[in-house]
């Protein structure tokens, strides 16, 4: 079997996910790793936690990719006297590179968006993008059905967390058309306004948007998790990466939930 390094592993990435799409905020690529270190295993997650590092350690896996940033905004210090440098530490003593695709892996055909689309049964259009940059996504569902009972279509195809999903209208009103968005989407609301979608799907609504829209607009909501409607997304690319590396790498998506909230009441 050819020996696959983690910079091969990042061009395959950077092909599929082209690090000039992502956001100008965002923080993609390499965070750590040596790029010639060989690559067996390669561990998929939202989020690159001390207990996903963890699992990379015990499960033998020489990179991680994440979807979340892990240095997204500017740090002073990576000691370990720190949540993210012992995070860093870890990974640098064990040699597991640690590599992110964020909003480059949202924008991307297929992305994070697309996989949710795929899993919730939705036919998207055909470069139909709900914003210039690529971000979100519309199509159609191929019956008529109920908002509530699309809701439960929803909340069967997600991985569970300590919460559910909101949900904006009348449960019986009949939808076809969806709009959809992975990660927080209240960006693209008015975007959302101004076509045909029956129901936007998405995370991270606020109270006050999400009430300004409903008075402005007949789009039922649906509010997901926003780790649950990412976490959709890490089988998809794991898949990718194995067809682009021609199986020489083997891959594994991480189940610990690494959604913040630990329980509601």
């Amino acid at each position: 079997m050819p020996i696959v390094r983690v910079l091969d592993v990042i061009d395959v990435m950077d092909e599929r996910y082209p690090p000039a799409s992502a956001e100008e905020w965002d923080a993609v690529g390499l965070v750590v790793g040596n790029t010639e270190s060989e690559v067996n295993k390669v561990l998929f997650t939202v989020d690159a936690t001390k207990e996903v590092v963890d699992e990379a350690i015990r499960t033998g896996a020489e990179m991680i990719i994440a979807h979340h940033p892990l240095l997204l905004r500017g740090v002073t210090s990576v000691a370990d006297t720190n949540a993210k440098g012992r995070i860093i530490n870890s990974l640098i003593r064990n040699n597991i590179a640690l590599f992110t695709a964020h909003t480059n892996a949202d924008i991307a055909r297929p992305g994070v968006t697309d996989a949710m689309a795929s899993t919730f049964g939705i036919a998207l259009d055909q470069d139909a993008s709900l914003s210039i940059n690529g971000i979100g996504r519309i199509g159609s569902l191929p019956t008529v059905t109920s908002l509530g009972k699309f809701a439960n279509v929803i909340k069967a195809g997600l991985p569970a967390t300590s919460r559910g999903i909101n949900i904006l209208g009348d449960k019986d009103r009949l939808i076809r058309r969806v709009a959809v968005c992975g990660g927080a989407g209240d960006s693209l609301l008015d975007s959302v306004a101004q076509t045909d979608a029956d129901v936007y799907v998405t995370s991270d609504l606020r109270h006050h948007v999400a009430q300004e829209f409903a008075a402005n607009s007949n789009c039922a909501l649906i509010d997901i998790p926003h780790w649950s409607g990412e976490w959709l997304w890490l089988s998809q690319a794991a898949d990718l990466l194995v067809a682009d590396l021609d199986g020489n790498v083997s891959v594994e998506v991480s189940a610990i939930v690494t959604d913040p909230w630990s329980f509601s009441l």
